[in-house]
């Protein structure tokens, strides 16, 4: 709830990591309203300004839109080393459901003319951009896949990007579920970047994010694996193999 006058945000408990990116999204698009005196707000249902919002207008939409990603692709986004915040993210990415540039220039939030990537690239900020093709973040996966002793190329939809990455190794449960690790933990620290040059004006090189990367598979496995007895030294150099994965 909004505390009196409305000058700050106030909450009956304390906010999870996740929530709080959320608010800080809405407190960006709620920054250019302007509220007027004596002007009555109204909120209007786009899809039926008339009847306005119902429950089975709103279900109608949702069941009869393009159908979403394959079931079982989506349930790889589970993982049980990974947090839980991250998981809702991937989750959301994989509709296509982020509040890139250009999805808000699609709702209207944002004008047309400032839909241009962070990475100063030159093209619009669409997921399938920034997470795969964009030149400074895309390039992520090539020293990803170098740093794990693999090869690939980029296709163009991120759904299939993903389901390609986790068999690069092979299909064994134990293989996978590593690179499912890895893929997550790259569009978290892609978005978390993007989102440090867009808000905090702050940038880090696209090696430095690898550092990242490295850094928090290493912890977020570590936290989970009693039985993880390489150093972070051992895990830069040959992740495969501190696994046990030949």
């Amino acid at each position: 709830m909004l505390s009196v006058g409305g000058e700050a945000w106030s909450w009956r408990r304390r906010l999870w990591a996740w929530e709080e990116e959320l608010v800080v999204e809405c407190s960006h698009l709620v920054n250019n309203v302007v509220l007027q005196i004596d002007v009555i707000d109204m909120w209007h249902w786009e899809p039926d300004i008339a009847a306005g919002y119902t429950v089975s207008g709103a279900y109608h939409i949702l069941t009869t839109q393009t159908d979403p990603p394959d079931v079982g692709m989506n349930n790889l986004v589970w993982h049980k080393q990974v947090p839980l915040k991250v998981t809702i993210f991937a989750w959301r990415l994989m509709r296509d459901r982020l509040p890139t540039k250009l999805n808000l220039v699609r709702c209207g939030v944002l004008p047309a003319d400032t839909a241009w990537c962070i990475a100063g690239c030159g093209h619009d900020e669409s997921a399938s951009h920034l997470f795969l093709h964009c030149d400074i973040f895309g390039s992520i996966w090539q020293k990803v896949r170098s740093w794990i002793g693999v090869s690939g190329v980029e296709p163009y939809v991120i759904c299939d990007h993903f389901v390609q990455f986790i068999h690069y190794t092979g299909s064994a449960k134990k293989r996978t579920s590593f690179l499912q690790l890895i893929w997550l933990l790259c569009v978290w620290m892609i978005w978390n970047e993007r989102n440090n040059r867009l808000f905090n004006n702050i940038q880090i090189s696209i090696d430095q994010l690898l550092e990242k990367v490295n850094f928090h598979s290493f912890w977020w496995l570590k936290a989970k694996n009693t039985t993880f007895v390489y150093g972070s030294q051992s895990w830069w150099s040959d992740p495969l193999l501190c696994l046990g994965i030949d």
